[in-house]
């Protein structure tokens, strides 16, 4: 069941899409992009992926909270710095696509964005310790001594989903398929070079700091986020998705206890569902059941009504 007694089709999640006579320019493992000319259309399924893997199944209306909260955060940090997004109206794109738009399959989760070059890195930001970066942390040998991951110099006995003392910048390999790998900052220099290696983890950082601030108002821990950036004319403009349940890890405030797993409000929830099985973490993923499903799908709107103080638009 969905919220209040709603009942969910769980055949309703869109997964796959094609928009005749457009140009298809890509597939990443929730959006789909397509040629507008000089502009881009983006797509926001709902697909979900888990340890970089996409699953069979996908989760009810995903692909419209993401895009309309994307959409909410890309205005408030855009006194940072510019984003791709021109719009997400949709008279606006049913305008652009003329008969080809179906209301059915596009409706809330699509925008129009300005074409630029992605640079190839992911820009993380973290100010607790968990999911990857935790593994990393004790594999490195964490517990008994001091470690250095991925250039950052840790102390040792950090636990679980413990505070760290300021917001770090951990970069990775931006895998257009299989797994991203965690990369210190020399070797984004190496990819990108040495001012636009800088102005990245600034920008990340100074980000991730204005969007924390929001999310405490609204009780919530922002514990990490992926940030993906482009070049437009020379200049560094924000790309793909912002603060997502997808990008990110948001714990409750009310419930948060260093040592252990948090109540995730992302698709955390999903991954630790996923760890009780018997699977290798390489394609085929494994079928969400429903429950799964119908829990993920709450969480995601629960999220976006937390940060925006409003519901999505479904």
């Amino acid at each position: 069941m969905g919220r209040k007694g709603e009942a969910i089709d769980f055949m309703k999640a869109i997964t796959r899409l094609q928009i005749s006579g457009l140009t298809h320019v890509r597939s990443g493992k929730v959006r789909e992009i397509f040629d507008l000319g000089d502009r881009y259309l983006m797509v926001a399924t709902d697909r979900i992926s888990a340890f970089d893997v996409v699953l069979p199944n996908g989760i009810p209306d995903k692909g419209k909270i993401l895009n309309q909260l994307s959409a909410f955060w890309f205005g408030e940090l855009s006194h940072i710095v510019n984003n791709h997004l021109l719009t997400t109206d949709d008279n606006e794109v049913a305008a652009a696509l003329g008969d080809r738009y179906d209301r059915d399959l596009l409706f809330g989760r699509c925008m129009i964005v300005k074409k630029c070059e992605p640079l190839l890195v992911e820009c993380v930001a973290r100010k607790y310790i968990a999911g990857s970066l935790y593994k990393d942390y004790l594999a490195a040998g964490g517990k008994e001594q001091d470690v250095r991951v991925h250039g950052i110099d840790f102390p040792k006995g950090l636990r679980l989903c413990e505070e760290l003392p300021y917001p770090i910048f951990t970069p990775a390999t931006k895998a257009q398929s299989g797994h991203d790998e965690n990369i210190d900052f020399d070797s984004v220099i190496q990819i990108v070079g040495k001012e636009t290696a800088t102005k990245l983890k600034e920008k990340t950082l100074e980000l991730f700091a204005f969007a924390t601030n929001i999310c405490n108002q609204a009780d919530i821990l922002l514990a990490d986020t992926k940030f993906e950036f482009g070049m437009k004319n020379g200049e560094i403009i924000l790309i793909d998705e912002a603060l997502t349940p997808d990008s990110s890890r948001f714990w409750p405030k009310a419930t948060y206890e260093v040592g252990k797993q948090q109540e995730s409000l992302d698709k955390q929830f999903i991954r630790n569902y996923l760890e009780t099985l018997d699977w290798d973490k390489t394609p085929p993923g494994p079928v969400l059941p429903e429950r799964v499903v119908a829990e993920s799908r709450e969480r995601y709107i629960d999220i976006f009504k937390r940060i925006t103080g409003r519901d999505p638009v479904l």
